[in-house]
């Protein structure tokens, strides 16, 4: 059973940081794309960043030089360093990965960030 859990949300003033983690389990994790991404209610969610198995990574240009994407195979989490924080950040961060054609979302973690 494929199992994502978000971690490490919070409030944090405009300029502030913060992490995410995301604990995976049910899948062979090391071959897995992994990414974060998030969603303000009544909008689609927006991919944030992802990440390769072989560490390759790409972040929409909002986030780009801001937010980090990690993954540890060895502890099957993928991270998302989080500076610089704007207002407009905020929002509910999803992990995800896809496997064989279908799509897994962790249950989001609320990141709120106050200006």
């Amino acid at each position: 059973q494929v199992q994502l859990v978000e971690s490490g949300g919070g409030l944090v003033q405009a300029g502030g940081s913060l992490r995410l983690s995301c604990a995976a389990s049910g899948f062979i994790f090391s071959i897995n794309v992994m990414g974060w991404y998030r969603q303000v209610p009544g909008n689609q969610r927006e991919l944030v960043a992802a990440i390769t198995s072989g560490g390759t990574t790409n972040y929409v240009d909002t986030v780009k030089g801001r937010f980090t994407i990690s993954r540890d195979n060895a502890k099957n989490t993928v991270y998302l360093q989080m500076n610089s924080l704007k207002p407009e950040d905020t929002s509910v961060y999803y992990c995800y990965t896809r496997i064989r054609g279908y799509n897994y979302w962790g249950q989001g973690t609320q990141v709120t960030v106050s200006s």
